[in-house]
């Protein structure tokens, strides 16, 4: 039976990134998103994939969807958290609405979909739990409130799952995302920018898929991923 990763957050750029690199790892990879009409034509251009409805603020949505992945696919010894979501704006105009659903996304949804993996890890001594982050994690923005505190909220889990799991056989991982992910609407919101200003997904995927591969006596925790342009 081939390995299962589950990517969580299956959209144009780094989800679908992640499906394909998985997938041609020899994966069978379970696609979740809110929705599945992108993610069900990508899993069928992969092999041994599917696409699983999946709203990860809400935890009967990811019980459900993780139950159908151990049913249909089997455990998951890969799980890559790319859910992640906010709205921009200072503490003045962020709504509690605004706050909560930044945090339900990149914390809450990161919390519910780890418990979901961690017994059949814990019981088979390995497996992969990679977060895809972002620099708000690290800095406030003026107008990042409810990012910034959600990506931090995501980051703290991350680092308290890693000194908690690692001694299981269980690599918990943090990609810092530092720059603009290249897709078709950053790119039509910024023509004047060359190629080189961009991140592109299957680099950050390229990351993701090296970090599963580590070996325990030298694992990441935290990797940066920004283009040589960007300022940091």
């Amino acid at each position: 039976m081939k390995r299962v990763c589950a990517v969580a957050g299956v959209g144009p750029g780094n989800g679908a990134a992640f499906a394909r690199r998985f997938a041609s790892e020899g994966h069978a990879v379970a696609l979740l998103a809110r929705t599945t009409g992108f993610s069900a034509k990508l899993a069928s251009s992969l092999p041994d994939a599917r696409a699983y409805a999946c709203d990860v603020t809400d935890a009967g949505s990811i019980a459900h969807a993780f139950d159908a992945i151990r049913r249909e696919l089997g455990e998951v010894e890969v799980l890559v958290y790319n859910a992640g979501s906010g709205v921009w704006g200072s503490v003045e105009e962020a709504t509690a609405a605004d706050f909560e659903g930044a945090w339900r996304v990149n914390a809450l949804g990161a919390l519910l979909a780890s418990k979901q993996v961690i017994p059949a890890m814990k019981r088979a001594g390995r497996g992969s739990i990679v977060f895809v982050g972002a620099t708000a994690s690290r800095k406030g923005g003026a107008r990042s409130a409810s990012f910034s505190s959600a990506k931090g909220a995501q980051r703290s889990l991350a680092e308290s799952m890693a000194r908690a799991l690692w001694p299981a056989g269980i690599h918990v991982a943090l990609i810092v995302v530092d720059g603009v992910v290249d897709l078709p609407r950053t790119r039509e919101r910024m023509p004047d920018k060359p190629a080189s200003f961009f991140i592109q997904p299957e680099d950050v995927a390229e990351i993701g898929l090296r970090l599963t591969q580590q070996r325990p006596s030298a694992w990441s925790f935290e990797v940066e991923a920004r283009p040589f342009g960007e300022s940091w």
